[in-house]
């Protein structure tokens, strides 16, 4: 599996951050290339986002929920990966640390993704996250 490591300080308590991640429906408004999420009911989600010109639907379930430390998932369906939020607290506020795994079994594919998903990642990630500080 493929590792990608991103990492932004916050200017709030990990408490107000964690309340934001924790809507998981809402991430919707978080990025561009998220189309669409549809709460499938006990942590369960799909989401529906549009990246490297293509479409993908991969159904998530929420593995860890730990307010205000940890947030986790693993996909159940479509690509697989997984990844998990770590809030610490420090002086300027929270620093959030997003650990994101991912394989794909399609080597044609999986070219063509690996040449541009951690970019893309690191890209929506700090775009999730700057959105997220908007709303604190």
């Amino acid at each position: 599996m493929a590792i990608i490591e991103h990492s932004a300080t916050l200017p709030a308590p990990p408490e107000r951050v964690f309340s934001l991640l924790e809507r998981v429906e809402d991430f919707v408004d978080y990025s561009d290339l998220i189309r669409a999420i549809e709460p499938l009911g006990g942590g369960h989600y799909r989401w529906h986002v549009h990246a490297v010109g293509m479409d993908w639907t991969f159904e998530v379930a929420i593995t860890e929920s730990r307010a205000p430390e940890v947030l986790a998932w693993e996909s159940l369906s479509g690509v697989h990966n997984r990844g998990r939020y770590r809030l610490s607290p420090v002086p300027e506020g929270t620093e959030v640390a997003l650990t994101l795994e991912y394989e794909i079994k399609n080597r044609l594919v999986e070219k063509a993704v690996n040449r541009a998903v951690r970019p893309l990642v690191n890209k929506v990630s700090q775009q999730i996250l700057d959105r997220v500080e908007a709303r604190l």
